[in-house]
């Protein structure tokens, strides 16, 4: 029988591999808008589809309880074989923005059931040590997530299309692991049918709302930061051009080492406790979010990398152990359906400060637009302050 242990490291490799696919589009952003004839406003939109696919994934995955029905794995590797194809669907030279945004959106719509999905087998392993567990996981998907920028850099100019060929055959290597090496968990617990009320079931519980809230707070900044990382950095060097940064690999390190810090933040939090280590790392990426419009006025590259990195390290510490308090506050015979809700919902939300930030950015050039992002980790904080989960 395989240990626990190397189930979990499989995981993590198939999750690493399957959500490189998320900010694929990202990564050749500025090839496409030449390739294609883009508009230069084409990153938030072609971020967003990606947000909105995986949105209306998981309410259909959700409503259909397909994860606590079917075998997780399974449904991982169906979804890593789609997301696959349509991801390298952007690669049609017949394309225009329209057809791009669309691809984009059905990558996400099967990445539904991969990054949810992931977490949900790590649980029906895991009973004890899941916020450890999911540190490991989430670190994976940071890493798949910044994983095109470094291709990129890696990759010459000119063969950007080898970044999109790349994600699409690690996610298909990736789903097809999953589905050979991990089968159903010792604590899952199948659901007999669809449950079109889990929606209102779950977040009837008090304490899973606490949990569910304070991650929709954290899911207002993540995404956002994300998208806007190669955006802020590319700003610094134009307000002082003796930085001289290069942007691709200097954003892969800003969003990979959120995945250090995932890990340490589980190993932390089994000695601080999970909410509280969550609570730290949500109040630090919310001052960093203050604190940007500052920094990126002061002439000292050296400062803004570290604050970048700081904040890369922040913004995504939460993100495994809020997802913990969720998945230990839902009922186990709906406890994937739950989590694919939850990550839903946030996801929507991701929608909403995207294109804010966006929209503001091309009405005004102040740096303090990214402030805004703050909104999320207060309201966040607000929602774990005081609750016993």
């Amino acid at each position: 029988m395989k240990s626990n242990q190397f189930i979990l490291l499989i995981i993590v490799v198939a999750q690493f591999c399957c959500t490189s696919l998320w900010f694929a589009g990202n990564g050749v952003i500025d090839d496409l808008i030449i390739a294609f004839q883009l508009s230069e406003d084409a990153l938030p939109h072609v971020t967003a589809a990606v947000q909105f696919g995986f949105i209306i994934g998981t309410f259909v995955f959700a409503l259909l309880s397909i994860v606590d029905r079917f075998s997780p794995s399974k449904v991982f590797f169906i979804s890593a074989m789609f997301a696959a194809i349509f991801n390298l669907a952007v690669l049609y030279t017949g394309n225009n923005f329209t057809s791009i945004l669309s691809f984009r959106f059905l990558t996400g719509f099967f990445l539904a059931g991969i990054y949810p999905v992931g977490m949900k087998i790590a649980a029906d392993y895991f009973d004890k040590g899941l916020g450890k567990s999911l540190g490991f996981l989430v670190g994976a998907l940071v890493l798949g997530t910044a994983f095109p920028h470094l291709l990129k850099d890696i990759i010459s100019r000119d063969q950007w299309e080898l970044v999109i060929i790349a994600t699409s055959i690690l996610a298909f290597l990736g789903g097809l692991l999953m589905n050979l090496v991990v089968k159903d968990g010792p604590y899952r617990k199948a659901s007999q049918g669809i449950q079109f009320n889990a929606f209102l079931k779950v977040f009837k519980k008090k304490n899973f709302r606490a949990a569910a809230f304070g991650y929709f707070g954290h899911m207002w900044e993540l995404y956002t930061f994300w998208a806007f990382v190669p955006f802020i950095l590319k700003s610094y060097d134009q307000l002082h051009p003796q930085a001289n940064f290069d942007i691709p690999s200097l954003s892969f390190l800003v969003i990979a080492i959120g995945g250090l810090a995932c890990v340490l933040g589980g190993y932390i939090s089994q000695h601080k406790g999970v909410k509280k280590t969550a609570f730290i790392a949500l109040a630090l990426s919310g001052l960093c979010c203050v604190a940007l419009p500052f920094l990126i006025q002061m002439n000292l590259p050296i400062l803004f990398v570290m604050f970048m990195l700081f904040w890369g390290m922040m913004v995504i510490a939460d993100s495994p152990l809020l997802s913990t308090l969720v998945a230990q506050n839902a009922p186990s015979e709906i406890k994937g359906t739950a989590l694919t809700i939850v990550n839903g919902i946030g996801f929507s939300i991701t929608i909403i400060s995207i294109q804010i930030i966006g929209i503001l950015l091309n009405v005004t050039p102040s740096y303090y637009v990214y402030a805004i992002l703050a909104i999320g980790p207060v309201l966040g904080l607000i929602a774990l302050r005081n609750r016993k989960i």
